[in-house]
């Protein structure tokens, strides 16, 4: 991947933005301040205080020899063209003669400490305050100029002032806009890991999650890409486990046809054989044979059967059932083999009919695996119970015996398809299935089985 393509690559050219912007922009601010500021300045008449006090000094020069009327015309002039100012004047005897405009606080009659203490508080204060004597005695007394100091600066001196100001506002907004970029790029991150974690969390119908779109080429891109290739071989991986699956179902399927005709054809030979007149070790032998030959059998059946559950060909037709006439007629097809083994099997069944929709042949079959794996595995107890139990709206199979239990060593241990059949098909039929096995028995329980009307 191309550095440039890389997360780390995007943040450091945020940062690198936003380091340079400060000393570029300031520049160019101050270049277009002065550009706007200077070039729309208009001329101040009031220029600046210096101006000013040469000004009211050659005023008040030229007033010399000029009676009281004279002296008050002219400052009412100066008024009219200084608007924003103020001007007031006090003759020799400390008398205020004029003052314009007349709300300025000052006193009638002045005092040497009056004048004084104003002298003090208006030097090099707000407002600019120039002070000159008429003519060029003090015969007259003297004449005053107040203006703001505000109105003396230009434009372009009130804004200067306030530069500063601006640019800490600007270096805030360059800040607060660096904050919400740099926001922005982490909530996308987030926002595409999210995505990515839910589209890795959320599997399809076959338990594969599906690929995702991949739009950037960073390193998030690069984990979308190794994410939709781990996808792709997971898919693969899939269907050849579906193929495999298949090969192998239709393998057993075959096997067990095949292998049907020459056993029927041997134990067909083991029967002619026992009519023969055999000794009682030639007949022993053929015992074995014929046992041999029915256990061969009921594997291949239950390898059969196996594979039709597992491809959920294997038909289930559910009808109303009598479960107490077909656990008699089922019990009372085993209970031969019980007696020869010297089992004692007790049979608890309502006295009235207890109909469950189910598919007797299922029923059956279970109870079958059941049994024969009691008759095989439980003969050390000789002890089988079986009871039907009615419990509300269902009913209940349980099966009990009092053999070593199912982690117990039996002389007949098999692979253990029989019960791995009776669990496919009571989860095909959504019924429970509940075990509790010990040193002193097995204790099972079909429960589930939903009453219905006759």
């Amino acid at each position: 991947m191309k550095f440039r393509n890389s997360l780390l690559f995007k943040y450091l050219l945020i940062v690198l933005l936003a380091i340079l912007l400060l000393p570029i922009l300031f520049p160019l601010l101050s270049i277009a301040l002065n550009t706007v500021l200077l070039g729309d300045d208009e001329p101040n008449m009031y220029r600046n205080g210096v101006w000013l006090e040469q000004m009211w000094h050659q005023e008040a020069r030229q007033l010399a020899g000029a009676d009281d009327e004279a002296i008050s015309r002219r400052l009412t002039e100066l008024k009219e063209k200084y608007e924003q100012a103020s001007v007031f004047w006090v003759d020799a005897q400390g008398k205020t003669r004029l003052a314009l405009p007349k709300d300025l606080g000052i006193p009638d009659q002045w005092t040497p400490s009056y004048t004084i203490q104003f002298m003090k508080e208006h030097y090099d204060a707000d407002p600019f305050t120039t002070v000159a004597f008429i003519g060029n005695s003090r015969d007259k007394g003297f004449m005053v100029f107040q203006v703001d100091r505000s109105v003396i600066q230009t434009s372009s001196e009130q804004l200067s002032e306030k530069r500063d100001h601006l640019f800490i506002v600007v270096a805030l907004v360059i800040l607060c806009l660096f904050l919400f970029i740099s926001w922005i790029f982490i909530y996308r991150l987030r926002k595409r890991l999210l995505g990515l974690e839910v589209a890795m969390t959320s599997p399809t119908e076959n338990g594969i999650p599906k690929s995702i779109e991949v739009n950037n080429p960073d390193e998030i891109g690069r984990l979308e890409q190794a994410f939709n290739a781990m996808i792709r071989q997971l898919e693969l991986g899939r269907k050849r486990e579906q193929e495999e699956e298949q090969l192998r179902r239709q393998l057993i399927a075959n096997l067990s046809h095949d292998l049907r005709t020459p056993l029927t054809s041997i134990r067909s030979h083991a029967y002619s054989l026992k009519q023969e007149n055999l000794s009682e070790q030639g007949m022993q032998s053929v015992e074995l044979i014929d046992h041999k030959i029915g256990y061969l059998a009921e594997l291949i059946d239950n390898l059969l059967s196996y594979t039709l559950l597992s491809a959920g060909k294997y038909p289930y037709r559910p009808e109303p059932t009598d479960m107490v006439r077909l656990l008699r007629t089922i019990l009372a097809h085993w209970y031969p083999a019980f007696e020869r083994k010297g089992f004692t099997v007790e049979l608890e069944l309502p006295e009235s009919a207890v109909v469950c929709r189910v598919d007797p042949m299922w029923i059956e079959r279970i109870l079958d695996n059941l049994l024969q794996n009691v008759l095989r595995h439980a003969r050390t107890g000789r002890y089988l119970s079986v009871r039907l139990e009615p419990e509300g709206g269902q009913a209940a199979i349980r099966l009990e015996d009092r053999g070593p239990g199912m982690n117990g060593k039996s002389l007949n241990q098999g692979a253990g398809i029989g019960l791995t059949i009776v669990q496919l098909m009571l989860k095909e039929m959504q019924l429970k299935w509940e075990v509790k096995s010990d040193c002193g028995g097995t204790r099972m329980a079909i429960a589930g089985l939903r009453l219905n009307e006759i």
